[in-house]
């Protein structure tokens, strides 16, 4: 289950759920997630073979998107997302039986709906994700890091170290 996060807004964007994701699935989400979103500069993953396939490569050719590796045995450096794996692990997957692809992906939506609508994040000056986004929109304005320049450079990070959590359904 690859999830894909904003790491500026820190919501849940994606979260596809299927039996196997290989390159051209990824290409799919993440062209229907740019339909939506817009256009990221850059899209930070770890190595996995469904981001280093043919299809991705040709696809980061195609759009222009910088597609950053993040060192192997550094999850660090993808910090959001590896917070969220966590959360999300602790919170749905080690909780949750599912009973079919159906019940998963629903079950799956409804925890990130909840994720992104109704968790206020410390982060986010105790706002959700959805209602700090909301803000940002409605004022044009841009978050700024410390030294106040922008921290918003990249607004999307793609992880997929949650594929480890094989959902088995149970007929």
């Amino acid at each position: 289950m690859p999830a894909v996060v904003d790491d500026f807004t820190r919501a849940a964007l994606a979260l596809a759920v299927d039996s196997s994701i290989g390159g051209v699935r990824v290409v799919r989400e993440l062209d229907a997630l740019i339909a939506c979103r817009g256009r990221p500069l850059t899209i930070v993953s770890d190595y996995g073979p469904e981001r280093t396939s043919r299809m991705v490569l040709e696809w980061t050719n195609r759009t222009g998107i910088e597609w950053h590796y993040i060192a192997p045995g550094k999850p660090m450096q993808n910090g959001y997302i590896e917070s969220f794996n966590g959360r999300m692990r602790d919170e749905l997957l080690n909780e949750s039986l599912f009973f079919g692809l159906e019940h998963a992906r629903s079950t799956v939506a409804e925890w990130a709906e909840d994720y992104n609508t109704a968790r206020p994040h410390s982060s986010l000056a105790y706002q959700t994700p959805a209602a700090f986004a909301a803000g940002l929109a409605a004022t044009g304005s841009r978050r700024r890091n410390r030294n106040g320049r922008d921290s918003n450079r990249h607004w999307m990070k793609i992880q997929w170290q949650v594929t480890s959590h094989t959902i088995s359904a149970t007929s």
